[in-house]
């Protein structure tokens, strides 16, 4: 069962649970949790995600009970911090573990402090015996309270994962504990209870920075609101939101809900939704997102979503539910440790007991040229055995992918990147090619004026003063970037009587006493508009007024570059030329240029535009090749040819009329896709904001995230079977296989995964 289901209410019988487990802080553990789970009548569904310390179960009501459910998880050896229901908000990352001062931290060190007393009787020779039946010294005793101290929650773990059958990290070590406290290698087994101890304690931590950044992203959201309720203005949980309400947020707060702005301005830094550096502006109208920070004014905001359905309670279920998801190297890594660990089981078992048995205790031999005695002394051989034990675990082999996706896919979320899955992450490391669309995604998408070019005596003010008079009466785009134009210059425009619109060729209409035309240079030069061809005059719609040779060659120059071209003049005179096009985003040639320089290509627009205007935005970019004139399924088409020429294909789009591109491509990732369900939904990647500089940062986020996932399965897989070769030929302890092989490792590829939150965007185009 879904918590969908469960939030829906289907299946009368059927509950979704969410329990925060801190101590599920590995694969393993989350096995251990599984099995335990699966022999509880009425469990049905079972999801464990160690990286956030959360397990989902669903269960039938009518055959067992909360209770129950909370029982067989403290019976695997985990405490149970809080539980929800699954259906609504609640909890969705492990609270911060007492990791240094909860209980097992002080039996921990209650058990080093023995060990350490111990170790001090052991190297003076103030050993006395005690007069037990056992002969125990004052140091073998000091060893024992360190082994019950330390190592008693130890082999119950280990007694806990046999009764489940689970071959985990804790029954090997509880068995290395009790056989070498059964045989009396006593220093042996309070070593390696204190030091396996402090390993956990370290991996706990480990765990916990990696969920720290999580814990960080769940912050951003207020736990309360101001609301305007009955007139009068109230505090309440944020949850209690309701859609529709005002919501009051004042300089220095942050948003709680998102919404659009209804009253007041402000700068509103939005780096924790979209990742842009700097604040935007926000006035009525204009959408505002849960989590983001008004730094300047009062607004006033009507909820547009429930608490948990906001923009940033989105992003933070796909990140949780990114980080469970199970990579193909994840999975092989799973299916290796499954033969790894029995085989350095078995083969702990044969070196403890077969040199005894081939070996004439007495006996030595020595191997030429490499400095080794074998020995046939039993005792030696069953602490090499014991050894390999701590060997088998192969707890930072597993681990180190889990948590190089859950670092990289967290770190892309802070900075407006929205990773649906490590699969996804790893994906985009190795893509070959990067497919733009071009309107929206390389453009603004926003008409501009980008060209005036006056003509005979007139000036360039006196050009934008007459078209801004013109298209004030207009709704078309061309009069929206043309006003846009006259108010970035300051100018104010006559006033116009007349006007008149011109379906599909212009505007026109009277100033100071002239007729004035703005429009398609087929507005001009016609003198009468007629019936048909048939010659009737129908109305003298269109100026008679022709275009200078300079006027001409402006044209077909603007028209070359794909603009879209309007003139302005009266009956007798074109006084000037604009050129209109959608203009290219800031920064998108550095874009593609950092695209070029981290090793992809090509970078290839594919766009519905024309001809003309492909070309142009392609030359100017600095694009190895483009598509234009594409319908959207021929955008499919294109990718699928890129994929058979290039390999592995990133589409970039606005997620809408791009979709089936997007879906085409070994990587869909949909441009500004904030507040936009669809686009976060359906694409494989979201950037959030509508900076292009995302782009190469994500790729190389996804490049450095490979590379740190196979830096971290390699380095730990060499450093285990490193081990394992070493302990037969005597040259690994007890001590150096929990040191290095366990507590090493485990905060080796943890902290490896840690350096992918360095990686930011203005780095890498800096680079």
């Amino acid at each position: 069962m879904t918590d969908e289901q469960s939030a829906t209410g289907a299946g009368d019988g059927e509950r979704a649970l969410r329990l925060s487990v801190p101590e599920m802080d590995c694969p393993s553990c989350a096995g251990t949790v599984e099995t335990s789970l699966g022999r509880v009548d009425g469990v049905e569904t079972v999801d464990t995600r160690p990286t956030t310390g959360v397990v989902s179960v669903g269960y039938d009501t009518g055959r067992t009970h909360v209770d129950d459910v909370v029982t067989a998880i403290e019976r695997a050896g985990y405490d149970v911090a809080s539980s929800s229901d699954g259906g609504g908000p609640g909890v969705d990352i492990a609270p911060a573990a007492e990791v240094w001062t909860g209980t097992r931290a002080v039996k921990t060190w209650v058990g080093a402090a023995f060990l350490t007393v111990g170790v001090v009787f052991a190297l003076t020779a103030v050993t006395p015996e005690l007069g037990t039946p056992l002969a125990l010294t004052v140091a073998d005793v000091a060893f024992l309270g360190a082994v019950l101290a330390a190592g008693l929650p130890v082999v119950r773990s280990g007694y806990r994962s046999a009764r489940s059958r689970t071959l985990d990290i804790d029954l090997l070590m509880g068995t290395a504990i009790l056989a070498a406290t059964g045989v009396g290698l006593y220093v042996e087994a309070a070593t390696l209870a204190v030091l396996f101890s402090i390993a956990e304690l370290l991996e706990q931590y480990a765990m916990d920075r990696t969920r720290r950044s999580m814990r960080e992203l769940m912050a951003l959201s207020p736990d309360e609101a101001t609301v305007r309720r009955d007139g009068e203005e109230q505090t309440v949980p944020a949850e209690t939101v309701a859609v529709g309400e005002t919501v009051v947020v004042r300089p220095g707060e942050r948003i709680p809900v998102d919404g659009v702005v209804r009253d007041g301005r402000s700068a509103v830094d939005q780096s924790p939704i979209t990742g842009e550096s700097t604040p935007v502006d926000r006035a009525p109208g204009d959408e505002v997102y849960a989590g983001t920070f008004a730094e300047s004014g009062y607004l006033e905001l009507e909820a547009t979503t429930a608490a948990d359905g906001t923009t940033l309670a989105r992003i933070i279920d796909l990140v949780s539910e990114a980080q469970a998801e199970t990579t193909e190297t994840e999975q092989f890594v799973d299916r290796f440790a499954t033969y790894y660990t029995p085989a350095i089981v078995v083969l702990a078992v044969l070196t403890a007991t077969l040199p005894p048995l081939l070996v004439d205790g007495s006996a030595t031999v020595g191997v030429a040229g490499l400095g080794y005695t074998l020995t046939g002394d039993p005792l030696t051989w069953f602490l090499r055995g014991l050894t390999l034990l701590v060997v088998a675990c192969p707890c930072a082999f597993v681990i180190s992918t889990p948590v190089s996706v859950a670092s990289g896919v967290t770190a892309a979320a802070r900075n407006g990147v929205l990773v649906k899955g490590g699969s996804h992450l790893e994906a985009m490391g190795q893509v070959d090619a990067v497919a733009f669309d071009k309107t929206g995604t390389l453009t603004s998408g926003d008409l501009a004026v980008t060209d005036i070019e006056p003509l005979g005596d007139a000036a360039e003010r006196d050009v934008l003063r007459q078209a801004g008079a013109l298209e004030q009466g207009s709704e078309h785009p061309i009069a929206d970037a043309v006003l846009d134009r006259v108010e970035a210059a300051g100018l104010t425009v006559p006033a116009l009587t007349g006007f008149e619109a011109l379906p599909g060729r212009g505007v026109r209409g009277v100033l100071d006493g002239d007729t004035y035309y703005a429009g398609k240079p087929t507005l001009f030069g016609a003198g009468r508009v007629t019936d048909g061809g048939q010659g009737s005059v129908v109305s003298e719609t269109a100026s008679r007024a022709s275009l200078p040779a300079a006027g001409r060659e402006t044209v077909d120059r603007l028209q070359r570059e794909g603009k879209t071209v309007v003139l302005v003049g009266t009956e007798t005179t074109v006084t000037g030329v604009l050129g209109i096009a959608d203009e290219v985003r800031p920064g998108a040639e550095r874009v593609v240029d950092s695209l070029h320089r981290l090793g992809v290509g090509p970078v290839v627009m594919l766009t519905g535009d024309n001809e003309g205007t492909a070309r142009t935005v392609a030359g100017e970019l600095g694009l190895d090749d483009y598509r234009a004139e594409l319908l959207p399924e021929e955008k499919v088409d294109a990718v699928e040819q890129l994929e058979r020429e290039h390999g592995s294909v990133a589409m970039v789009g606005d997620g809408v009329n791009d979709a089936p591109a997007l879906a085409a491509a070994t990587v869909g990732v949909a441009m500004g896709a904030a507040g936009t369900d669809t686009a976060i939904e359906t694409a494989d990647v979201a950037l959030l904001g509508d900076d292009l500089r995302t782009v190469p940062y994500l790729y190389a986020l996804a490049g450095r995230a490979r590379g740190v996932i196979r830096q971290n399965i390699w380095g730990s897989l060499g450093v285990k079977l490193l081990l394992a070769l070493g302990v037969p030929l005597g040259y690994v302890g007890v001590a150096v296989a929990v040191v290095v092989g366990d507590m090493g490792m485990s905060l080796g590829v943890t902290g490896n995964a840690m350096r992918l939150a360095r990686v930011r965007p203005e780095t890498v185009l800096d680079d």
